[in-house]
């Protein structure tokens, strides 16, 4: 591995505010595209999806648990695997304390095509707190392209599909696969792909995630 050259701590910070000037412009350009993906059209969700969690069955808008946004981590994990995948599994790691997003009208929520009799031991091993369902007995991985066909065999993808609600109706509003998510996994993050973006609902603040009434 080769390391940077040493130099002196003005010719340092000379390259630190040349480096900062074009972070500031990607910044700015993150934020533009933030909100050019916030008018993104959506098209409404028209098919009866049924899930299998920790207490039974639930359909997509039960998902959302009576927030106005939900986000599905498409996490691969196979009817006929093990375990899940690891790169989805250091994803998952990121994601943090719900609340956050909570505040903030969004629910959160991992969907794979397993079976959730193996769901729930793996979830347990890796100490993980957040809904995870499975879509095993529906085509939401077909129909949202986390798993699409191959060579006549079907292969998963990693992804997130965001959704909006309004009452009953469901809305897809946006989805990012493979190296889409890969400067995803924080709370800003996740909120920049959603309608709603970062605004808290009641509060112009974060708090700890144990202050929030959610």
């Amino acid at each position: 591995m080769s390391f940077p050259e040493i130099v002196s701590r003005e010719r340092w910070r000379a390259a630190r505010e040349e480096l900062l000037r074009k972070e500031e412009a990607a910044s700015r350009a993150r934020a533009a595209l933030a909100e050019e993906r916030r008018r993104l059209p959506m098209v409404e969700v028209d098919s009866e999806y049924v899930f299998e969690g920790g207490d039974g069955k639930v359909t997509l808008l039960g998902l959302f648990e009576g927030r106005a946004q939900l986000v599905v981590h498409h996490f691969m994990f196979a009817p006929e695997w093990q375990t899940g995948c690891p790169c989805c599994a250091a994803f998952l790691d990121q994601v943090g304390h719900l609340a956050h997003l909570r505040a903030r009208s969004t629910s959160f929520a991992a969907v794979s095509r397993a079976p959730f009799t193996r769901i729930l031991p793996f979830k347990a091993r890796m100490g993980w707190a957040v809904p995870w369902y499975s879509s095993s007995d529906g085509d939401f991985n077909l129909d949202f392209e986390a798993t699409v066909t191959s060579d006549g065999g079907l292969v998963e993808r990693p992804g997130l599909s965001c959704f909006l609600r309004d009452r009953d109706r469901v809305f897809h509003t946006y989805s990012a696969y493979d190296d889409g998510l890969d400067a995803v996994g924080t709370l800003a993050g996740l909120l920049d792909l959603t309608v709603l973006g970062r605004t808290p609902v009641g509060s112009d603040r974060l708090r700890l995630h144990d202050e929030y009434d959610v």
